[in-house]
């Protein structure tokens, strides 16, 4: 609950719906190698989704089932994390967070601010899984999520 780094995804997947715990299915386990092979450990950062439930037929989650997980669960996870940088996989969670529609093609990997949060989209996981030539441009975006947590908590601990 103390984590720099919050990722934050669409919504549970089969494995994680039977398991009651986000990103533990083959999505989570790319993203954990990932940030592990960059000198990361898991237990370091704090992940979830938008919508806590699995939605039928792994449908994108509709806006009032957004609306509400965020509103009843994910804004009270953000303020208790209070982590210094979000980092959103995939365009579901990135147009949930900023409330407005983007393309994570086009603002991947570009700092995004909204209210107080800074946001750093990205591809989700499983994008990359089923597209594997898009494997270094997450590692780039994890690499500079990384190296701003590292280099602002420094700051932040000086004072």
């Amino acid at each position: 609950p103390d984590a720099d780094l919050m990722f934050i995804g669409e919504g549970p997947g089969q494995e994680e719906d039977l398991q009651q715990r986000p990103f533990i299915g083959r999505s989570g386990r790319l993203l954990r190698t990932t940030l592990i092979k960059l000198g990361i450990s898991p237990e370091e950062i704090f992940i979830t989704n938008i919508v806590k439930c699995r939605p039928p037929n792994n449908r994108i989650p509709l806006p009032n089932e957004i609306s509400m997980c965020k509103k009843l669960l994910l804004d009270k996870q953000i303020k208790i994390v209070c982590p210094l940088l979000i980092c959103t996989l995939g365009s579901v969670a990135l147009n949930a967070i900023l409330d407005e529609k983007k393309s994570i093609s086009q603002i991947r990997g570009s700092l995004q601010q909204k209210d107080t949060m800074l946001i750093l989209p990205t591809y989700h996981p499983a994008y990359i899984l089923r597209n594997p030539q898009a494997y270094q441009l997450f590692v780039q975006d994890l690499t500079q999520a990384i190296t701003y947590i590292q280099t602002n908590k420094i700051n932040t601990e000086t004072f």
